[in-house]
């Protein structure tokens, strides 16, 4: 059994997804295992992750669309407004998605259909710098 880490800096331009997929397959493909497991770990409570659609860029809008409809950002509704009114419907985006992802590997690389890709969903207005954590094991 084998295992690599490394950790990704992405930077954010505001609200919306960033596809970061061609990163993780390069790492996948440079790490000497054929088979295993990836686990995409991001290290924040206002960012999350998804795999997607990447072949129309539709359904990400859609996506930040809806979910600025699902969660508002109205300070009123929330107690934990120090950090602006955009922090605390964030940290609720990333509740109801995802902060790790576990990703099969094969063939030195990693399991996705046709049309996926692998995102970070910014849920701040503000830029940010993020990192996510890859960590391979396998044989």
């Amino acid at each position: 059994m084998q295992q690599f880490q490394t950790r990704l800096n992405i930077r954010t331009h505001g609200q919306g997804l960033i596809e970061f997929t061609d990163d993780v397959e390069r790492f996948v493909a440079d790490c000497a295992i054929e088979n295993g497991l990836l686990t995409v770990y991001c290290a924040h409570t206002s960012a999350s992750l998804t795999i997607q659609e990447n072949a129309d860029p539709d359904v990400q809008y859609d996506l930040q669309v809806f979910f600025k409809r699902l969660v508002r950002e109205d300070p009123s509704l929330y107690r934990h407004t120090c950090e602006g009114p955009d922090d605390m419907p964030a940290h609720i985006r990333a509740a109801l998605t995802n902060v790790s992802l576990s990703i099969p590997v094969t063939n030195r690389r990693a399991v996705l259909g046709t049309w996926q890709g692998i995102y970070l969903f910014e849920h701040r207005a503000a830029p940010h710098h993020r990192q996510v954590h890859l960590h391979l094991i396998g044989l």
